[in-house]
């Protein structure tokens, strides 16, 4: 498929232009694969993932049901993760996610291979036929994942955070401008009908002016007892690359506390409960009341945490100016088992989620308790008003449906890379200040400066090792 890059052409020559063979895929007639409801190959977009752990394995199952996409390669370092105690709950890697491929498309398209990697950069030179990556790695290195394809004329779907730092997400933001391709950030709540509709009742003034919102999750460390890099090493499971995994990151000795998940737990591969969970629950707040960049961020860390490990929990404050008629407001961050003070417009019977956010207006309160679900709010005579705010936002298909119509030239995703590195960079500030032990940054955006705080650099834009360059 061309890059939206070049001369505007037909959705049908914009696809049937592009190879549709990879590693051994043959295309036979229509009247063999035939039947109701068959996609053409020639209307089909042929997506590789990079990274098929949990999450990866996840998402791949999400493009399977949607009957003009294929995927036609895979890469990641690993041949098998064993899940099961993790909240996955199954088998992951290159050998099950193929199986697992290989099982669904082996009866729609005759000869079906999928092609399998080590390493995604081989992949993006030998695949010519792809369309677009969908990367679905640790943290550390989206970017880098994300930055290549995009380079590589490849529409990119890329898991949250969208960066490990904050100069990584200006990087990225600026590449997707500039390459016009299709984007979607994997916070998969963002299409939710309750998110949507958390932000519509906050356009439209439902319970009047907002200064205050809080937001919360249970999320901790996955290993509590970590006190420190762990010592010594491990057997390398069978058929992984360490190396590789281990990308832009300096060099160490494995051990099996990194992986397959725990990896979270560390400074240098993941953010923490913050990274992990920021992009999905200040959304509605940033999406909603269109926040700019913080004046100041403070979070401090709850439980043991230092330089390499991530903390228990957390409990921080952001400081957002005025936006034209709108107040300045104040979002409070919660992590570990915090959570705010019951409201006291909330009845007593209604007790807080366990994970949720919480928007305190001149009229009322919003409660929104996650995960997709509608927002509930109090003084239950706002409801009647509620039910007038207007529908503003565009009808969603679904988070890969709308990025697989974005690159057949439908409309931008709704979390695009322009607006998720936006959120990203928002959430990474409170990542950066747990990262100084809890100091208070007051952020200087034009420059991606905390004033005063050199030692902040460091973390902004963190080292790479000589041949991971991003720039």
């Amino acid at each position: 498929m061309k890059s939206k890059t070049k001369k505007p052409v037909s959705r049908r020559k914009f696809i049937s232009t592009t190879a549709v063979t990879a590693a051994g895929l043959s295309i036979v007639p229509r009247h063999v694969l035939g039947g109701p409801g068959f996609t053409p190959p020639s209307d089909k977009v042929n997506i590789a993932v990079v990274g098929v752990g949990g999450r990866g394995k996840q998402n791949a199952q999400a493009l399977m049901q949607l009957d003009d996409v294929q995927i036609t390669a895979i890469a990641d370092p690993a041949e098998y993760w064993d899940l099961a105690d993790f909240y996955y709950r199954s088998k992951a890697g290159r050998g099950p996610v193929r199986e697992m491929l290989q099982d669904h498309y082996a009866a729609k398209t005759p000869n079906y291979r999928v092609a399998v990697y080590h390493d995604f950069r081989k992949m993006l030179e030998q695949e010519t036929s792809l369309d677009a990556v969908l990367c679905g790695t640790p943290d550390h290195t989206h970017a880098y994942v994300s930055l290549l394809s995009m380079k590589a004329g490849k529409h990119v779907y890329c898991e949250k955070p969208l960066t490990h730092n904050i100069w990584e997400a200006r990087e990225v933001q600026r590449v997707a401008r500039e390459t016009k391709v299709a984007t979607q950030m994997g916070n998969q709540m963002h299409s939710s009908e309750g998110i949507r509709r958390t932000v519509e009742y906050l356009r439209a003034g439902v319970i009047g002016p907002i200064r205050e919102v809080h937001a919360w999750v249970p999320a901790t460390r996955w290993i509590n007892s970590l006190e420190g890099i762990p010592k010594g090493r491990s057997p390398l499971p069978a058929d992984f690359d360490w190396d590789l995994w281990l990308g832009p990151r300096a060099y160490r000795p494995f051990h099996e506390a990194y992986v397959p998940v725990t990896w979270r737990d560390f400074w240098d591969f993941g953010c923490g409960a913050m990274g992990d969970f920021g992009c999905h629950d200040l959304d509605a707040a940033v999406w909603g009341l269109e926040l700019p960049a913080p004046e100041t961020v403070e979070l401090r860390p709850a439980g043991y945490s230092d330089q390499n490990i991530t903390p228990y929990g957390e409990i921080g404050y952001y400081q957002f100016p005025a936006r034209g008629e709108q107040a300045p407001v104040q979002l409070t961050w919660y992590a570990g088992g915090l959570r705010p003070a019951h409201p006291e417009l909330l009845p007593e019977d209604q007790p807080l989620a366990r994970r949720g956010a919480l928007y305190i207006g001149e009229k009322g309160i919003m409660v929104y308790d996650g995960g997709g679900k509608a927002p509930r709010l109090f003084p239950t005579s706002l409801e009647e008003e509620a039910a007038r705010a207007p529908s503003i936002l565009a009808a969603t298909n679904g988070h890969h449906r709308d990025w697989v119509d974005a690159i057949k030239g439908g409309p931008a995703a709704s979390s695009h890379f322009e607006y998720g590195a936006h959120l990203t960079e928002i959430t990474l500030l409170g990542v950066l200040s747990l990262r100084l032990g809890g100091k208070k940054i007051h952020w200087d955006a034009t420059n991606l400066k905390a004033i005063g705080l050199p030692e902040a650099d460091p973390f902004i834009r963190e080292p790479v090792r000589a041949g991971w360059e991003m720039s």
